[in-house]
């Protein structure tokens, strides 16, 4: 038998397969655990500001608003608020990590192990995902409780909201490589991620937009997550849900690709 303790390895060989599955699974615990640490914080929190948007909207417009898509108002928003909050919480999840390790200086800590740029993409995304989802259920049954809305097709409300995380937590790792600073990840969560889940049908109906300002919207990636999630809750949405699977698909694997190739070169990530 070979004697494996003096075992040799070419340069560039991995000792641990084609895939690193302990090393990928400990980023992924990483990620999950943090936010579970502050659990308050990251799925209490949302919560708590999904149900004031619901009750502020519900009682400012609701009573003098009528039927939207077939359902009332306050249906027609909870999903709406639901995927806003999913895809805002997974976007902080992946851009706090990356950016607080890199202030910190101690990024090397995640660069150095043996992990190909899939499998830490795979660790950061774990994190952003599992957020995202126990966000979705936590307001779901906020949803439920309150206003008794049962997803009418949980699977479409599962895909779109596990597609809605990767999407924005995919983004929220290009956000945090490309900032030095907090004050550069303020301005693009402040002027890109909040308008973009803001304008994108989560308190209206895009059929009663202006004509250009709708068209403009359909070009919106975020908009078919939303009115994909509101499709999965309510059984009603603006645009065909499988055109909106089809361009939220697209849009995620262009943004993880980008992702892969900026963690594969280092890009503004090693000194």
């Amino acid at each position: 038998m070979q004697d494996t303790s003096t075992q040799r390895f070419d340069m560039g060989t991995r000792r641990f397969g084609r895939v690193n599955w302990l090393g990928t699974a400990t980023l992924a615990s990483r990620e999950v655990r943090r936010f579970m640490a502050v659990w308050t914080q990251t799925l209490l929190a949302p919560l708590v500001t999904a149900g004031l948007f619901l009750a502020i909207f519900s009682l400012a417009i609701g009573p003098a608003r009528g039927a939207v898509n077939g359902v009332p108002f306050a249906a027609f928003l909870a999903p709406g608020i639901l995927m806003m909050t999913v895809i805002q919480n997974a976007f902080a999840n992946t851009s706090s990590s990356i950016m607080i390790a890199k202030v910190q200086g101690n990024i090397v800590d995640t660069l150095m192990p043996p992990l190909s740029a899939g499998e830490m993409l795979v660790g950061y995304l774990a994190g952003a995902v599992g957020r995202g989802v126990l966000v979705a259920f936590a307001i779901s049954a906020l949803m439920w409780l309150v206003l008794g809305v049962v997803p009418a097709h949980p699977v479409w409300a599962l895909v779109f909201v596990v597609l809605g995380s990767a999407f924005l937590g995919g983004l929220g790792i290009i956000a945090a490589i490309y900032a030095s600073k907090f004050d550069q990840m303020a301005a693009i969560t402040n002027f890109i991620i909040t308008p973009l889940s803001f304008l994108s049908g989560t308190f209206y109906s895009i059929e009663s937009l202006p004509p250009v300002i709708a068209t403009l919207t359909r070009f919106n990636p975020v908009f078919y997550l939303i009115d994909g999630a509101r499709f999965g809750f309510i059984g009603a949405s603006d645009a065909a849900p499988a055109f909106g699977l089809v361009v939220c698909l697209v849009a995620t694997a262009a943004v993880l690709a980008l992702c892969w190739q900026w963690l594969r070169s280092g890009y503004r990530m090693k000194a």
